[in-house]
């Protein structure tokens, strides 16, 4: 590969990327791990067996088509596990085993987004896979970093931030208006630990919040392709903006992965390494036209009036579009499920591990772990048409006691039977004031509104 493929002065930025990149993956496939059998294994809520029976490969591309075993899809997770540690020490590797091992990682990951259902119907998931595909053609450490990778990395950060950007102008008027952020700390999907502080914040000061914010994901994109130092500066302000994000709430891997684009516009001293062989300038041309015949569909759902948030344009996840909070719920609900071995009770409670429940508890740090069921019954919560793939095999496995799906839960309040009934119920919530946390010690207040699934038996929902 010639000199005029190389970016001396990227070393160290490619350095952050691919480590950073690797360190997401890890933590994808432990999430995996810990979560599949009760989500997506042969006793979950939507086992990959009867999915792959019904959505044809070429739909759904995915090594779980040849077989879908709970050890199957445990064998393909350590194997992404192990992988992901192994790409920390890539850079020592020869560029063919670093291909293989990253393709491998691609691979496997990519195999479990499209079999993922529901569950992995997030921005992030395609984002770490079209930035793991990317990685694959930045080549170990020991070799001169190809710059039209590491400039298709900052394309990609413009569509994750100026997508965002303008879907909210575009969406919510309170983006407008400047008053999201007196909401959105309160009523975000999965709130953290500062998420109450956030909230009590001045007014004026929310104001500044949102308007930092249009300034982050509508302008500094742009200057992403500017000369150095600019670009650099742009880049900064992106990772302050993200840390900053990462304080107020629980994205999964969003801002981690938002923050390791960065990294890619973040010049340093030259670095002169060799040139990789010849015929890698072949792969790395390749992939560069392939990304700019993609750019058409992300190009023209960004200027079209139709914008939608976090689209993948085809099978392979490559080329999307993102978005996120084109509109700002003002109120929280939260579905709280209860069960009872007869109607008259006593109810206990289910507590889930991040969303809120008890009032008394504070929300915990989660991100960049992501906890999938927790997120789906926000949305529940918001439309209950979200659960209606789930939500009765969720309500028949607790009614059960199955412990696959027992297991994505804090505590079971059943230990010794599972419960004869169980209801869902609609609370309304909202951060308490800081005279109310004196007051009671609670960070929640909470005032049920309605019931969402009356008392149900097994018998219901057989």
């Amino acid at each position: 590969m010639g000199h005029w493929l190389s970016a001396p002065e990227y070393q160290a930025a490619r350095f952050a990327v691919t480590h950073l990149i690797a360190l997401t993956y890890l933590i994808g496939f432990a999430c995996f791990l810990r979560q599949f059998r009760g989500l997506l294994g042969e006793r979950g809520l939507t086992p990959v067996a009867r999915f792959v029976e019904r959505v044809p490969f070429r739909r759904a591309p995915s090594l779980f088509h040849l077989r879908s075993s709970d050890r199957w899809l445990a064998g393909a997770g350590w194997a992404g596990v192990v992988a992901s540690l192994l790409a920390q020490f890539a850079d020592l590797a020869p560029l063919w085993a670093w291909l293989v091992l990253w393709t491998l990682l691609w691979v496997l990951y990519s195999s479990i987004v499209n079999v993922g259902q529901v569950w992995y119907g997030f921005g992030w998931e395609s984002l770490l896979l079209e930035a793991g595909f990317l990685v694959i053609f930045l080549g170990p450490a020991h070799l001169a970093a190809p710059a039209p990778i590491l400039w298709l990395l900052c394309w990609l950060l413009f569509r994750v931030e100026f997508g965002a950007g303008l879907i909210k102008l575009r969406g919510d008027s309170c983006w407008r208006d400047l008053t999201a952020l007196h909401y959105h700390h309160e009523t975000q999907p999965m709130p953290g630990p500062l998420s109450r502080a956030f909230h009590h914040l001045p007014g004026p000061l929310h104001r500044v919040e949102v308007l930092a914010n249009h300034g982050t994901q509508l302008v500094a994109p742009f200057l992403l392709f500017a000369p150095q130092p600019v670009a650099s500066v742009a880049a900064v302000i992106v990772v302050v903006t993200q840390l900053w994000l990462m304080l107020s709430g629980n994205f999964a891997w969003l801002n981690l992965l938002t923050i390791t684009l960065a990294c890619a516009a973040i010049s340093a001293p030259p670095v002169v390494r060799p040139d990789p062989p010849g015929w890698f300038a072949v792969p790395v041309l390749a992939v560069t036209v392939l990304f700019v015949v993609l750019a058409y569909w992300p190009i023209r759902n960004m200027l079209g009036r139709d914008q939608v948030m976090n689209r993948s344009f085809n099978r392979l996840h490559l080329g999307n579009t993102y978005g996120a909070f084109g509109s700002v719920t003002r109120v929280r609900y939260e579905v709280i499920v209860l069960g009872a071995h007869s109607p008259d009770g006593p109810w206990r409670e289910y507590e889930f591990p991040a969303k809120p429940g008890d009032p008394a508890r504070r929300p915990p740090q989660i991100a960049p772990y992501h906890l999938r069921l927790d997120w789906l019954m926000w949305f529940v919560a918001i439309n209950p048409s979200y659960g209606r793939g789930w939500l009765p095999a969720f309500l028949r496995a607790l009614l059960r006691g199955e412990p696959e799906v027992l297991g994505l839960l804090r505590h079971n309040p059943f230990p010794d039977a599972p419960p004869k009934l169980v209801r869902a119920d609609l609370h309304r919530y909202r951060f308490t004031t800081r005279a109310e946390r004196r007051a009671t010690g609670n960070h929640w207040t909470r005032t049920r509104s309605s019931d969402l699934i009356p008392p149900t038996s097994l018998d219901d929902v057989g």
